[in-house]
């Protein structure tokens, strides 16, 4: 996730700095001969030709399997099988949500819809605020009031119905993260680049428009509406937590408001979700490092770990009117009690949410919950930043037994990290005190400090960086994972965890580093997703098509940034972007064929285009799968939106767009 005023302050976007020094071999240096069978590169790129050695590396057996869709790109209407049953979309650069013929999109729920308490109306500004003359405002909803609305920038997103069978279709819990604030639209409700609150108000309001709402959502006469219920929620940055795990009490989680180390306030930058077979919801904590402002000189291990996360830069000055967000010598570890995967029980509004710590800390993109064999559960997680790692943590034992017992599955089991090798072949490394280096001279005395410091850990392994790691997915037909990595741009030489080697210096025509993006796929051994070994391949490569930057999709179907991820039952992934596109168009989200053979390029098609300025992001269906919700995050960032223009209102607003198809059909069928 890229933010406007991140990129005001930073020519290049934070995630894209990498603050990982390991010198493990990044995964270009071994994605070259895997993507040299394919023979898709062109303009010298890659000199393929060198690596064309029959057999070199097997398939991985599930992208072998028959069935697949075979041949072209989506738009140009290759062999797909059937998966694909709509008629892709053109780019766009309008400021419209557009989806195919057939199927109709609307503006649901948007940032500031009255959700709990005295369900206050939306209304733009924060008292006290300056407006866009440099007055203070006298209008606009409050702190209080933004606690009691839906919050800004929807991002990660789960449906949980509220009954079994078909009317569990028409009624359930929507929940959704709200990942960060543009601060100008918060206090002004108008487009001003670099403003940040000058008030304690501003920032309690700030506060409040993060985290996670839980909303109670119904059909009504074939339309989605807002239920006011008592178990509609808000999770805020200041709701009280609780830490689990191995590391709940350690010292690095100690702070002079919290002596235990056990009682957390909040969630921050709430970016991917996943949820639990037991029914409840799971928020990723990302680029919390952003919020604090460090006072006074850090030194020796707290400094280590502070830079290793890139603590610092107050980049919405909380730090001004929140002593939380202070970090100093005395007091340094309120950036630990963040970047944690956090469980929220979205059926019991009285329940306090979990930051699971046996999940490691890191700048969480999602977390995918696969049950494998004898029913532990699996979580495949990214860390969302520059040469960072892929995760996986396997619980001990049967979830169902665990919970019989009282216990968390997500609170014993193993963490482990991604070592792609040359051969196609893979490891997992885990991530447990004592083994391997991870020793107190190493500075890892227990488990606690290994999972505090889970990115340090996981270098000293000697896992494979990667070019941002985003969302997870698992195909339920096949159960191969899929990982999207976004894009790179701060790579300015063929050294960095992506299969394209453009030039140090790049003509004007062509962007540097890996600027498009690619996903990356992997089986595990035997089909065992509690495996700790795996054979990986490169599943497409985005950019503007036909072979340009390295691209493997047709033209028509180009694409940049992946980031969204999610493949339905039928094997349809589901992509969603982030970023930079082809010809400058909209961000926008896609279909592939999941099952595409590992040596052709799996047809893609456009589903949907967003409007100006947005990301797409977070996806969640309806158990018929007739209905789906997709949230359009921070349209208008640059100044060029008015979406949604609820109530007449043209301040833009982050909203949930519900999609149906006019026959009642599967959606993408």
């Amino acid at each position: 996730m890229t933010t406007l005023h991140e990129r005001a302050a930073d020519p290049s976007d934070p995630e894209d700095v990498p603050s990982n020094p390991s010198t493990a071999p990044h995964l270009m240096a071994v994605a070259e001969a895997r993507l040299s069978r394919r023979g898709v590169l062109a303009g010298g790129f890659l000199a393929a030709a060198g690596f064309l050695t029959a057999g070199l590396i097997d398939p991985p057996a599930a992208t072998a399997r028959p069935g697949g869709g075979g041949g072209g790109g989506g738009g140009g209407g290759g062999q797909h099988g059937g998966r694909l049953g709509f008629q892709a979309i053109p780019p766009s650069s309008a400021d419209e949500v557009v989806v195919p013929r057939g199927y109709t999109a609307r503006a649901f729920i948007p940032w500031g819809t009255p959700l709990l308490g005295s369900y206050p109306a939306f209304v733009p500004g924060t008292p006290g605020e300056l407006d866009l003359n440099g007055v203070p405002m006298t209008t606009g909803n409050t702190a209080a009031q933004q606690a009691e609305q839906l919050g800004m920038h929807h991002d990660g997103m789960t449906y949980f119905p509220l009954q079994n069978g078909p009317r569990g279709d028409e009624s359930g819990l929507l929940v959704l993260n709200h990942e960060y604030t543009d601060e100008f639209y918060l206090h002004t409700g108008a487009y001003r680049s670099g403003y940040l609150p000058t008030t304690a108000e501003g920032v309690r309001k700030s506060q409040n428009a993060h985290g996670v709402s839980v909303v109670e959502v119904q059909r009504r006469r074939g339309q989605w509406e807002l239920v006011r219920s008592p178990r509609n929620r808000r999770i805020t940055a200041s709701t009280p937590m609780t830490f689990s795990g191995p590391a709940a009490g350690h010292r690095l989680l100690q702070t002079a408001a919290d002596p235990q180390g056990r009682t957390p306030l909040g969630t921050i930058n709430n970016c991917g979700n996943g949820e639990t077979p037991w029914g409840t919801y799971l928020t990723c904590e990302e680029n919390f490092n952003g919020y604090f402002r460090v006072d006074g000189a850090l030194t020796g291990d707290t400094k280590a770990n502070a830079d290793r996360y890139g603590v610092g830069g107050d980049r919405n000055k909380w730090a001004g009117h929140d002593p939380r967000f202070r970090v100093t010598p005395q007091d340094p570890n309120e950036p630990n009690r963040f970047g944690w995967v956090v469980e929220i029980d979205p059926f019991d509004p009285r329940s306090t949410p979990v930051k699971r710590t046996a999940l490691g800390r890191l700048k969480h993109e999602d977390a995918t919950v696969h049950v494998s064999r004898g029913g532990r559960v699996v979580v495949y997680m990214g860390d969302d930043q520059a040469g960072e790692y892929v995760y996986k943590f396997v619980s001990a034992r049967n979830w169902q037994s665990m919970r019989a017992q009282g216990r968390s599955p997500l609170d014993e089991g193993t963490l482990y990290v991604a070592r792609f090798n040359e051969d196609g072949s893979g490891d997992w490394l885990p991530l447990v005190q004592g083994q391997g280096p991870l020793t107190p001279a190493a500075g890892f005395a227990d488990q606690g400090d290994v999972l505090v410091k889970t990115r340090l850990a996981a270098t000293a392994l000697g896992a494979t960086p990667m070019d941002r790691p985003e969302w997870t997915a698992v195909d339920p037909r096949t159960g191969t994972v899929f990982v999207t990595l976004t894009n790179n741009s701060s790579r300015t030489a063929p050294n960095g965890p992506n299969p394209r080697a453009l030039p140090a210096v790049p003509p004007a025509t062509t962007p540097r580093g890996n600027p498009w993006g690619h996903i990356v796929r992997w089986d595990e051994q035997g089909g065992d997703h509690t495996a700790t070994r795996f054979r990986w391949d490169l599943f497409l490569l985005a950019g503007p098509g036909g072979g340009i930057d390295g691209s493997t999709v047709a033209p028509e179907d180009a694409f940049g940034s992946p980031d969204g991820l999610w493949i339905d039952p039928d094997s349809r992934a589901w992509i969603q972007t982030d970023g930079t596109q082809p010809a400058g168009a909209n961000n926008q989200m896609l279909v592939a064929d999941a099952t595409a053979r590992w040596d052709a390029e799996p047809e893609v098609r456009r589903f949907l285009t967003g409007v100006k300025g947005c990301e797409v992001t977070g996806i969640a269906y309806t158990p018929d799968r007739r209905t789906m919700f997709v949230n359009l995050q921070h349209p208008g960032e640059d100044g060029t939106s008015t979406w949604p223009q609820e109530d007449g209102i043209s301040t833009p607003r982050s909203a949930t767009v519900v999609i149906t198809k006019d026959d009642g059909g599967v959606i993408g069928s």
